[in-house]
C-alpha cells in the first residue's frame, strides 16, 4: 500500500471516529498512565493488516510501541496472538476500533480470496477482484485480495479501458468503440472488450482488442468462444461466478476470472482486542 495515502486515510478515519474528543476515555484516563493491548484471532483465516497496526497507532502517538507477530498473507488460528501495542492508555483506546475494523475486513477478504483460489485449483487461471469495493476502502480491499493470493483488476476508471455493453450501445459497435479509444489513448493503455456472443468475439478480435472478457457465459460456452481468440490476446471471464460454481471454470482456459464477491460479500474475520495484564 502507498505509505503516504495509507497515513492520510488513517488520519481521516480517526478524525471521523474521535471528532473533537473521545469523551469517555478523556474523562476517565486524563493522566499519562501506560498500558498494553493485544490483538487476538477468534477464528482461523488469513491475516492482513500489518501496516494498519503499525501506522495506525503511530498516527495517534509516535511514542506507542507496536509488535506484530504475523505477516500479511499468513494463516492464523483461533486464539493466536497477532500483535501488541504498548503506551498511553488513552491513545490505545482511541485507536483500537478503527484499526480493528480494518483488520477484520481486510483479513476477511484475504481469507475469502484464499478460499476461492483453492476452490478453483487452477495452475493457469488467476483470480482477480473488480471495482465493486467499498467507497474509501478500495486501496485496503484490493491489497487484501493480493494477500489472499489473488490479483488486482483495474483500480479505477482511470487506469484501463474497459468497453462494456453500454459503451458499445452508445458508440454503435465494438469496432467503432475500440477504434476511437485506440486513436485517443496512450500506447501503454490496454483495451478490454466485454463480449457475450460469437459475433461479438469475432468483432473484438478483428478490432484487435488486447483483452476479451466473456460476460455471464457458462464454462461450456467459454470453452467454445475461446477457440476464436488468437494466441497473445488475454482472456477473462466474469459475471454469474460464485464460490459455489467456481470450480467448474477450472478448465475453461481463460487467463483471468474476475470476482466481485471477493470485496462485496466477504465475512469479516473475528479478531478482538484485549487488555494485557502483566
Amino acid at each position: 500500500m502507498n505509505t503516504l495515502k495509507l497515513r492520510s486515510q488513517l488520519e481521516q478515519f480517526f478524525i471521523e471516529d474521535i471528532g473533537e474528543q473521545d469523551i469517555t476515555t478523556d474523562l476517565i484516563f486524563s493522566n499519562n498512565t501506560n498500558g498494553e493491548i493485544v490483538f487476538l484471532s477468534k477464528d482461523n483465516g488469513i491475516f492482513c493488516g500489518e501496516e494498519i497496526i503499525r501506522t495506525g497507532f503511530q498516527v495517534l502517538n509516535p511514542q506507542l510501541t507496536t509488535q506484530v507477530f504475523v505477516r500479511d498473507g499468513e494463516a492464523i488460528e483461533k486464539g493466536q496472538q497477532l500483535a501488541t501495542v504498548t503506551g498511553k492508555i488513552a491513545d490505545l483506546l482511541k485507536g483500537e476500533r478503527v484499526v480493528l475494523n480494518l483488520l477484520q475486513r481486510m483479513s476477511g477478504i484475504a481469507t475469502l480470496t484464499k478460499n476461492a483460489v483453492t476452490t478453483l485449483g487452477s495452475t493457469h487461471t488467476k483470480l482477480c477482484d473488480t471495482r465493486k469495493t467499498t467507497p474509501g476502502l478500495r486501496m485496503f480491499e484490493k491489497y487484501a485480495v493480493r494477500c489472499g493470493g489473488g490479483y488486482n483488476h483495474r483500480y479505477g476508471l482511470y487506469d484501463g479501458i474497459m468497453i462494456k455493453d453500454n459503451h458499445i450501445s452508445f458508440a454503435g459497435s465494438i469496432t467503432k468503440a475500440v477504434e476511437v479509444a485506440r486513436e485517443k489513448a496512450g500506447h501503454m493503455v490496454k483495451i478490454e472488450v466485454e463480449v457475450e456472443t460469437e459475433e461479438q468475439v469475432i468483432e473484438a478480435v478483428n478490432a484487435k482488442a488486447d483483452i476479451i472478457m466473456f460476460d455471464n457465459r457458462t464454462p461450456e460456452e467459454i470453452k467454445e468462444l475461446i477457440k476464436l481468440v488468437p494466441p497473445g490476446t488475454i482472456t477473462e471471464a466474469s459475471g454469474g461466478i460464485q464460490l459455489s460454481n467456481l470450480a467448474s471454470f477450472q478448465d475453461t482456459g481463460v487467463d483471468y476470472i474476475s470476482l466481485g464477491f471477493l470485496t462485496h460479500s466477504y465475512k469479516a474475520l473475528d479478531i478482538s482486542v484485549k487488555v494485557k495484564w502483566n
